[in-house]
C-alpha cells in the first residue's frame, strides 16, 4: 500500500470516527431527555455495583448502552491517534489534532462520570447540574472539532497550507466560534430546563419563562433563542467577509454550507418551541447544532489556509 493510500484510508476512518462519536453525542442527549441517567445508580464505571448487570429496567439498559457506546468511542480515538502518529511526522496538523482528540475524550468521560458520581441525573434541577452540563457541552464541541480537523487536515494539500489569522479572518473565525459555544451552553441548559420543566401548551411554557416565580432553569428558557439569533447574524456577516478577504473556492463552499446549516437550525429551534421540545426533535435540533459547529470549524481550517485576496489580485495581474 503505497503512502497516498494509506493517508487516504486514514482519513475515512478519521471521518468515520466523528460519525460515529456524533451518534454517541446523541445517544448521550437521550439519557439526559429520557431521564435515564440514574439508571446505573450513583455508580461508575460499574453499574450498579456491577461491570456488566442485567438490564431490569429500560433507564438501565439505555444508560448502560451509553456507557458501552462511550467505551467504545474511546477505544477508536486511540486506534486514531496511534495511527497518526505513525502515519504522520512531527508537527504535521493531523496529528496535533488526533492527541487533542484523545486528550478531550478523556476530560469527556471524567465529565460524563461526575455526572453520574455528583448525581446530577434524573430530576436534579441544581444549578450545579446545569453549570455540569453547559461545561459538558464546551468539551464535547471542542472533541468534536479535534475529530473534525484530524480527518480535515488528513489531506496532505491542506495540511501542507501555512495557517494565516491575518486580513481579520482569524477574529471573525474566533469570535463565531465563541458565540456558537455560548449559544450551546445555553441550549444544553434550555434543554435540562425543558426536560425537567414540560409545559402543557405554547402559551403556558411562555408565561412560565417571564414569571419571576418559576425555578431558574425554566426562567433561563428565554435566553437561548435571544443568543441564537445573535450568533445566527454574526456568523452570516462573518461568513461574507470571510468569502471576501480569503476569495477561495473551498472557502466559498464552506462558508455556505455554514450559512445554509444554521438557517436549518434557527428553523428547527423554531419547531420545537412549536411542538413543545419532544424527545425526537431535542436530538434533531442537538444534531443541527453539531454540524453547524462542524461547518464552522471547517470554514476556519479552509479560511485559514487560503492565500489573502491581495494575494490572489497580485497573482492574477502577474
Amino acid at each position: 500500500m503505497t503512502e497516498t493510500s494509506r493517508i487516504a484510508s486514514f482519513a475515512r476512518f478519521s471521518w468515520g470516527v466523528l460519525a460515529y462519536n456524533l451518534g454517541v453525542i446523541l445517544w448521550g442527549a437521550f439519557v439526559r431527555a429520557t431521564g435515564s441517567g440514574a439508571g446505573c445508580g450513583s455508580h461508575w464505571p460499574d453499574c450498579n455495583g456491577e461491570i456488566l448487570p442485567r438490564a431490569e429496567s429500560i433507564e438501565t439498559a439505555i444508560e448502560l448502552t451509553h456507557r458501552l457506546t462511550s467505551g467504545l468511542a474511546l477505544v477508536l480515538v486511540l486506534v486514531q491517534v496511534g495511527w497518526a502518529l505513525r502515519l504522520f511526522e512531527r508537527g504535521h496538523l493531523a496529528r496535533r489534532a488526533a492527541i487533542a482528540g484523545v486528550i478531550l475524550m478523556l476530560t469527556e468521560a471524567a465529565l460524563g462520570a461526575g455526572i453520574v458520581l455528583l448525581e446530577y441525573v434524573a430530576d436534579d434541577a441544581s444549578a450545579g447540574r446545569a453549570a455540569w452540563m453547559a461545561l459538558h457541552l464546551v468539551n464535547t464541541f471542542l472533541l468534536v472539532a479535534a475529530l473534525a480537523l484530524t480527518a480535515w487536515w488528513a489531506d496532505a494539500e491542506r495540511a501542507s497550507r501555512a495557517l494565516d489569522a491575518g486580513g481579520g479572518v482569524g477574529w471573525y473565525v474566533a469570535i463565531g466560534a465563541l458565540a456558537l459555544v455560548v449559544t450551546g451552553m445555553a441550549g444544553a441548559v434550555t434543554a435540562l430546563g425543558d426536560t425537567l420543566f414540560p409545559s402543557a401548551t405554547l402559551a403556558e411554557g411562555l408565561a412560565a419563562d417571564a414569571s419571576p416565580t418559576a425555578h431558574f432553569l425554566v426562567r433561563l428558557r428565554v435566553i437561548h433563542p435571544i443568543v441564537a439569533t445573535g450568533t445566527f447574524l454574526y456568523l452570516v456577516m462573518a461568513s461574507a467577509l470571510i468569502s471576501a478577504a480569503r476569495p477561495d473556492a473551498r472557502v466559498r463552499r464552506a462558508a455556505l454550507a455554514l450559512v445554509v446549516s444554521l438557517a436549518v437550525q434557527m428553523g428547527a429551534g423554531l419547531l420545537n418551541l412549536a411542538l413543545l421540545a419532544p424527545v425526537w426533535m431535542q436530538l434533531v435540533h442537538l444534531l443541527l447544532a453539531d454540524v453547524a459547529w462542524i461547518a464552522l470549524v471547517l470554514l476556519g481550517a479552509s479560511a485559514l489556509g487560503a492565500p489573502r485576496a491581495s494575494a490572489v489580485t497580485r497573482a492574477a495581474i502577474a
